[in-house]
């Protein structure tokens, strides 16, 4: 299929992120308050919509679809889309539907996934330190997201592990997180933790950990050998030369990757935010509503009209040791 939404830099975009809800059965101190008031139901896009606004982007082009929250396994019913997704893989035009997660519903819908149509996954996971998972992400339960990734692989999904990287938190795990990874046969990819949402007493710049840093500590033990792989997201991968493992670099803060972004997120509102780190947003919702089941002739205008105003790029910096570049919405609402 040719690409047909190409934006402002000559970049087409094919890469959709959505986020299904903005609900989360976790807190994690990154992402969001720990006393979150949520969208009310009316705001929300319906699942028929979702599926709606997501043919209508594969229509023009887009061939990678990532659902996200929130925890998007926690909105009700979620697998009626999933299952309804499958027809747009099953016809070509959708190449991959995957996944992020944080693995409190895996055991219960891996194998649900698998059969729908996923196959990679990407999990988020910052220690493998039970207590301080209890702390990193105040709700969650490091045992329940274990047996998620057991039944995660049971059914034949590949994941990858998101790690975050938090100074003071995390670095003492750097190895044992390798480590671990390799013996499960999962992928791990370090993510630098982004000016996002209100701070509250979070220091952002307290917790960023550059990772050129986490890499020159990577060197000290393994021969990293830069990959010219690319999967349409934003990491950079090294191979560990003594293991054989690739690892993946997410850095928005020290190397800016927006020269290469071919994707867009739309929130579960129906905004499509047209970068991660600007304000700049397109409402889809009013379009989708106002447009008959057989004429989505308002919403694709809107939705060329929205590309045609992607920027250049982010302008996260914390280079002046403040969190310059920040953006008030939370994680959790444009979808992880």
């Amino acid at each position: 299929m040719t690409p047909q939404l190409i934006d402002p830099f000559a970049r087409a975009v094919t890469y959709l992120r959505v986020s299904v809800t903005d609900r989360c059965d976790f807190r994690c101190v990154y992402c969001m308050a720990e006393n979150m008031t949520f969208l009310p139901k009316k705001e929300l896009l319906t699942l028929e919509e979702l599926d709606r606004m997501c043919s209508t982007f594969i229509g023009l082009g887009v061939e990678k679809l990532r659902i996200t929250g929130g925890e998007p396994l926690v909105r009700r019913d979620i697998m009626t889309f999933f299952q309804s997704m499958t027809r747009h893989l099953d016809s070509g035009a959708l190449k991959e539907l995957t996944v992020t997660t944080n693995g409190s519903q895996l055991e219960k819908f891996a194998q649900p996934l698998y059969d729908a149509g996923v196959r990679r996954i990407n999990v988020s996971l910052d220690t493998l330190d039970e207590d301080k998972f209890a702390r990193v992400t105040r709700w969650g339960r490091l045992p329940q997201v274990l047996r998620g990734l057991d039944a995660a692989q049971k059914a034949g999904l590949r994941v990858k592990i998101n790690t975050v990287a938090l100074k003071g938190f995390n670095e003492d795990e750097l190895f044992t997180l390798i480590e671990w990874c390799a013996e499960r046969d999962m992928d791990l990819t370090f993510i630098e933790v982004m000016p996002m949402g209100d701070l509250g007493p979070e220091d952002r710049v307290g917790q960023y950990w550059s990772l050129d840093d986490l890499r020159a500590q990577l060197s000290q033990q393994y021969t990293l050998l830069d990959l010219a792989e690319r999967t349409g997201g934003p990491a950079r991968y090294v191979k560990l030369v003594e293991s054989g493992q690739k690892i993946g670099f997410i850095t928005p803060l020290t190397h800016n990757f927006c020269e290469s972004c071919n994707r867009v997120r739309m929130t579960c509102t129906g905004e499509l935010y047209m970068c991660l780190g600007q304000e700049d947003m397109m409402d889809l919702r009013g379009p989708l509503r106002a447009c008959p089941p057989e004429d989505d002739s308002q919403l694709v205008a809107a939705i060329h009209k929205a590309i045609g105003l992607k920027p250049k790029g982010h302008d996260f910096d914390y280079s002046r040791q403040r969190a310059d570049g920040q953006v008030s919405r939370h994680m959790s609402h444009t979808g992880g």
